[in-house]
């Protein structure tokens, strides 16, 4: 160890400087931010109001609905985490095992237990048991697909039988309340859940348009993405609450979450066909004139051969991307007056109680503790997924 900072952090005379000013800044403000976490934070406001920061108004007889797809979300992560191959270096020991779940899924267990502290419920306990119990029999059930007859089953096919249930239960929920009771960070994740699966096969297929040898489908590709991504988002976001009843009747225009749907997903396909774009390309001609020798299709060279490893190859890029979709969710707050977490959380604070009491600073820290650790769980599961399949290693 001393030799490791002898080296790394005291070499010389400028080293020893920077590290002891560095190291004396990142000292205050570790001491800070303890302090406000642990002394001089009130945090009764979001203890208080942590219903409505998760859910907002969602009506109680209707919540049922909210659990069971949050039930079906984790299930279904869980089945196809654990219906894939095993990577060749999994820890073969218990201890191993344990510690590998830990590094996944240890920042959403201590996060959870932390919301389920600040319920103070029995209701919360229960359900955090029973989303225990739901990870634990997607994992089963993943596991069975690789112990049976379910293991002849395409990958394609497993990740669409894997993810119906859950965003059935989404749809099912997003249209049983009125938008005036919805809010919180239930409106953030729908958002992204919806949108993340939607805008990936429309990115795919733009991608593929755009390099397709038919002109008009290229051209229309082609046009699609650029007047996509040469517009900012929020402006899209404002056209869609905004401008959309200039072209059809308010009786039949949809309402702001789906609206938001709409421009999340048109959004980010754009973004998602240049890079997967740019993963074709990376893949060799070879490959694909090595299928025209074999007598493939071009169906199937695409589909079997050089889209499964461009893909592979810009799993980073993606993954990158659907963060990026995650945290701009919170725009459509503002764009679409929707009551999403950061518009809970800044009006709490204008409560009789808390009015002019300075809170703003607990209710953002609690804001963006939950992206966070979303938006860092999905960076760390892309680094796995990267070092399962070798991304970068030839």
């Amino acid at each position: 160890m001393i030799t490791w900072m002898r080296r790394n952090l005291f070499r010389s005379i400028t080293d020893t400087i920077l590290t002891v000013i560095s190291g004396s800044i990142l000292g205050y403000v570790i001491f800070q931010v303890f302090q406000f976490v642990f002394i001089t934070g009130r945090w009764e406001i979001i203890q208080v109001n942590l219903k409505i920061l998760l859910v907002g108004r969602f009506p109680e007889e209707l919540m049922f609905l909210v659990g069971f797809s949050i039930l079906a979300t984790c299930f279904s992560i869980a089945s196809l985490a654990s219906g894939m191959n095993r990577p060749i270096d999994q820890p073969s020991t218990l201890a191993g095992k344990l510690w590998g779940l830990f590094q996944r899924f240890g920042l959403i267990i201590a996060t959870s237990a932390f919301l389920i502290v600040l319920a103070g419920d029995m209701a919360a306990v229960l359900f955090g048991a029973y989303v225990v119990l739901s990870i634990f029999a997607g994992r089963l059930f993943g596991i069975a697909r690789r112990n049976t007859v379910l293991k002849r089953l395409p990958g394609w096919l497993w990740v669409a039988i894997n993810a119906t249930l859950p965003l059935v239960l989404i749809f099912l929920t997003m249209g049983q309340a009125a938008l005036e009771e919805w809010g919180g960070f239930l409106i953030n994740f729908y958002l992204a859940v919806v949108s993340i699966a939607l805008s990936f096969p429309l990115g795919v297929m733009l991608a593929l348009g755009r390099r397709s040898t038919l002109p008009l489908l290229r051209w229309l590709s082609t046009a699609y993405i650029e007047l996509i991504r040469g517009a900012p988002l929020f402006v899209l976001l404002l056209l869609a609450g905004v401008a959309l009843e200039f072209f059809i009747p308010a009786s039949i225009a949809p309402d702001a979450i789906f609206r938001a749907v709409t421009v999340f997903t048109l959004f980010t396909a754009a973004y998602l066909a240049e890079v997967i774009r740019g993963g074709l390309q990376s893949i060799p001609k070879g490959q694909a004139e090595a299928g025209k020798a074999l007598g493939l299709s071009t169906f199937r060279i695409t589909f079997l051969i050089t889209l499964p490893q461009a893909l592979r190859n810009v799993i980073p890029a993606q993954i990158g991307q659907f963060i990026s979709l995650f945290k701009d969710t919170t725009l459509a707050g503002v764009a679409l007056s929707v009551f999403d977490l950061l518009n809970v959380g800044t009006a709490i604070t204008k409560q009789d109680d808390y009015l002019g009491q300075g809170l703003i600073y607990e209710s953002l820290a609690f804001v963006g503790l939950l992206f966070w650790v979303g938006s860092y769980v999905m960076s760390r599961e892309s680094q796995r997924i990267e070092k399962k399949l070798g991304v970068g290693i030839r």
